[in-house]
């Protein structure tokens, strides 16, 4: 369900799940900005019992997954609703998946290994950026290694998607940057992946177009609802674009940054795009050609590697408009990290399979020295 105000259907929408208890995952964020008052009004208009639990941490780490698993099951709930960003969409996932499945949530990453349907589960953003709330994966932080675990399973999609850009509103300007450049990373990654098909095409364009015309304004202006509205529309097709056609380097690249460094996903993501992109150009000259003009750029009379070099020039304007560092030095990050950041990188060298352009190890120190 996506439009303004479809919060106000979530109770209805529960009752024809047939839930008895609904369990609501979300975090201390959505509490803070008071995003609950209309989710509450509209279970306890229809009558829904629900419980809440508020604690879910980014880039949320394997034993809240499990602790609150332990939560759900001991209160005897049967719907999950996950409500905020993207994790806690991650960690309603996971809760669902494992109230029905044996072991530990680290044993479902990786492809097809969920057995069994998981609990019933409504995911409902409140930013727009990772379009979790379409997408068959969710991603934990496995605290052993310090790495980022996906898992991935038709059962991890989602029984009812409600998107309702007022939910947006009170994004603050750094994670409306943030969240939105995921959402452009991800419409990026999968519109120039190998596995892009006529489909994921078709729903990356549109929302590039979108992304480059209403982020910057939704950053100026947090209230300005017609932004708010194709962002969130941008978002979650962003999600469904890549369920489709898949990621690629900048997203393995980034999630070394982000577990060492504490940076946000989309910030992550932002930091490595335009590197990344930069590299990839020979790949897919048309397709990022295509970018750059959906991007606002005049590719007329141009090749397509000239005008695939102006979609880079436009990513970047695009970040320093949104005051966006794309260099790891204003991160706290050291050159000598470089090595341990290239092996952290290469842990995630299955995004490479996808990737426009082969990497190696050299490769990614080379990607991680230029964006310094």
């Amino acid at each position: 369900m996506f439009g303004l105000n479809t919060i106000k259907a979530l109770g209805s929408e529960a009752r024809q799940l047939g839930v008895k208890k609904a369990f609501v995952v979300t975090d201390p964020g959505v509490i803070k900005a008071d995003l609950l008052r209309p989710m509450r009004d509209s279970l306890e208009s229809a009558e829904v019992p629900y419980l809440i639990y508020d604690q879910v941490e980014p880039e949320p780490p394997v034993q809240c997954v499990e602790e609150t698993t332990k939560q759900f099951k001991s209160e005897g709930c049967d719907l999950v609703i996950g409500i905020g960003g993207g994790s806690s969409l991650d960690v309603a996932k996971g809760v669902s998946i494992m109230a029905t499945n044996q072991g530990s949530v680290l044993d479902m990453c990786g492809v097809d290994l969920v057995k069994k349907e998981g609990a019933r589960k409504i995911l409902i953003p409140t930013t727009a950026g990772t379009g979790s709330e379409v997408t068959r994966v969710f991603v934990v932080t496995d605290e052993k290694d310090n790495t980022k675990k996906v898992a991935n399973s038709l059962y991890a999609l989602s029984d009812i998607a409600i998107v309702d850009p007022l939910l947006t509103l009170t994004m603050p300007p750094k994670v409306t940057a943030d969240t939105g450049m995921d959402a452009l990373v991800h419409l990026i990654e999968s519109y120039v992946s190998m596995n892009a098909t006529p489909f994921s095409d078709i729903l990356a364009e549109k929302p590039i177009q979108l992304i480059a015309r209403y982020l910057p304004m939704a950053w100026a202006k947090g209230s300005n609802l017609e932004a708010r509205y194709f962002l969130s529309l941008a978002a979650t097709m962003g999600g469904m674009a890549f369920a489709s056609g898949g990621l690629g380097a900048v997203h393995a690249l980034a999630y070394s940054i982000g577990t060492e460094y504490h940076l946000s996903h989309g910030r992550s993501n932002a930091v490595m795009l335009t590197h990344v992109m930069r590299f990839n150009l020979s790949g897919k000259p048309d397709k990022y050609a295509a970018i750059a003009a959906l991007m606002g750029k005049d590719i007329e009379g141009l090749s397509a590697p000239e005008a695939a070099q102006l979609s880079v020039e436009a990513v970047e304007e695009l970040l320093t408009t949104l005051q966006i560092s794309f260099h790891l030095r204003d991160y706290g990050i050291s050159k000598e990290d470089i090595t341990k950041l290239v092996e952290g990188g290469m842990k995630y060298s299955r995004l490479f399979i996808t990737n426009p352009r082969d990497l190696n190890a050299g490769d990614v120190r080379s990607l991680y020295e230029e964006a310094y």
